[in-house]
């Protein structure tokens, strides 16, 4: 939306959540908890947010790069001296903002957009948001005060609150829209507690008294407004969001066998006709094709699958599979492994920042890092390469069309040339010539290999 500018509260330290780690800054779905904040800003058309963020705030930098501006906040002195902070970063031809508690992570952009339309139809100098939580930690929210026509006249914090107003249930979600013209000079004028904060909430009451427009939404979903300051909360806001996520990947054609038990990241895509078995997760940026077969008890970690694959009960992490591979059950692919179509790996075998021509196969039990092996490789049971020489990795090279038999230790750095053959237990220390086959420790020419095709 034109005129807008919108900023993000997360100088607050958090401290029950009892962690060396900021508040905001613990992870929901594969990210940090304000950057679903930021991307919901974002979504709902306010540009680049502002963030207000304590001193030393590199952590929020690393978080958050460049998507963001940044204000801060020297000294915890509350939400309107923090909205005051951000009011420098904002951009000069904004003539609203939208606010919202950088540890919200469940509310959605719908409802921004449709708050920022409810503020400016209602030419608002400000509007904020309210819920009617049954167990959303309510007594912890500051307490709407309504007077007998039902008009908004102020929001009591809860530490302020006396026991007649505790017991109201319209509760202060953390949302607003503010003029900016009015709420510059309002905020200035607002009176410190007890305890030397500035509230942004004492706005509305410094509204009413002034005669100033004042807008209120309140929340069909409360659970939108479900703020995390403990551990319980942020676990309760988890199984929240990846409902959501489980349920919109169902409804773009994604099967799940038992949907509770899988788990995807926010930033992770599926393709359409996957099927998802129990106890899988797909973490991070991980990206499965189309037509998949995906665990049960498997992990996809900031993988790439291509259409028509089947990973069973194994571990993918920072590798790329190409369509029609075949992985599992119980193996596992590192970071930089790349596989090419038609592969199939199996049981129990291990490959590490390698290249797997098309139509390889391992079988099982074999562990393949540092090295580059061509198409149709049969890699033979119990294959190693053994790359680590104690001090440096070293790289093995295996060339198209090679048999690689049972127990074979490739003692790189060394290249199979293509068309060879190892037999069983042969331990590689030289380069073995194309079309040759070598046996033994250390093993050596015997003879050229024989081959089905030079049969003929």
């Amino acid at each position: 939306m034109e005129g807008w500018s919108g900023v993000v509260l997360a100088a607050g330290k958090g401290t029950r959540m009892h962690s060396h780690v900021p508040k905001v800054l613990h992870p929901l779905c594969g990210m940090p908890m304000v950057r679903l904040v930021v991307d919901a800003l974002r979504e709902a058309g306010v540009g680049t947010p502002v963030v207000v963020v304590p001193p030393q705030a590199q952590a929020y930098r690393d978080a958050l790069g460049d998507m963001v501006c940044y204000a801060e906040q020297r000294e915890a002195r509350g939400t309107g001296d923090a909205v005051a902070a951000a009011f420098q970063a904002l951009d000069e031809e904004a003539r609203h903002l939208l606010v919202v508690n950088g540890d919200l992570p469940l509310i959605r952009p719908e409802t921004l957009r449709e708050l920022m339309v409810l503020h400016l139809s209602q030419n608002a100098d400000i509007t904020f948001v309210t819920a009617h939580p049954d167990k959303l930690g309510s007594q912890a929210l500051g307490k709407v005060l309504r007077d007998a026509s039902g008009t908004p006249v102020g929001i009591v914090e809860a530490a302020q609150a006396s026991e007649e107003v505790r017991k109201l249930t319209e509760v202060n979600v953390g949302v607003y829209c503010l003029r900016i013209a009015w709420a510059k000079e309002a905020i200035d004028s607002l009176r410190p507690s007890p305890g030397g904060e500035v509230y942004l909430t004492g706005l509305v009451e410094l509204a009413h008294r002034q005669g100033m427009r004042v807008a209120m939404k309140t929340l069909d979903a409360p659970l939108e407004g479900m703020g995390v300051n403990t551990r319980v909360e942020l676990a309760q806001a988890e199984g929240v969001l990846r409902q959501r996520i489980r349920e919109h990947w169902m409804l773009q054609g994604v099967g799940m066998m038992d949907p509770a038990t899988v788990y995807i990241d926010r930033q992770a895509t599926i393709g359409l006709d996957t099927l998802l078995y129990p106890h899988t997760f797909l973490l991070g940026k991980t990206s499965v094709g189309a037509g998949c077969a995906i665990g049960p008890g498997t992990i996809l970690r900031d993988t790439t699958i291509g259409d028509q694959c089947k990973v069973e009960a194994s571990v993918v992490e920072g590798a790329v599979l190409e369509e029609g591979v075949e992985v599992g059950p119980f193996s596992h692919l590192r970071p930089e492994t790349y596989v090419e179509a038609g592969v199939h790996i199996g049981n129990y075998a291990e490959v590490k920042q390698s290249r797997l021509g098309r139509g390889v196969k391992m079988g099982h039990f074999s562990y393949v890092g540092d090295a580059t092996i061509g198409a149709n490789v049969n890699i033979g049971a119990g294959t190693i390469t053994c790359n680590f020489d104690g001090v440096e990795k070293h790289q093995t090279v295996v060339e198209e069309d090679v048999f690689l038999g049972s127990d074979t230790l490739l003692v790189a750095p060394v290249r199979v040339g293509a068309g060879a053959a190892t037999g069983a237990g042969a331990v590689v220390v030289r380069d073995v010539p194309p079309g040759t086959l070598v046996v033994g420790m250390p093993a050596r020419a015997i003879r050229r290999r024989t081959t089905p095709e030079s049969k003929t």
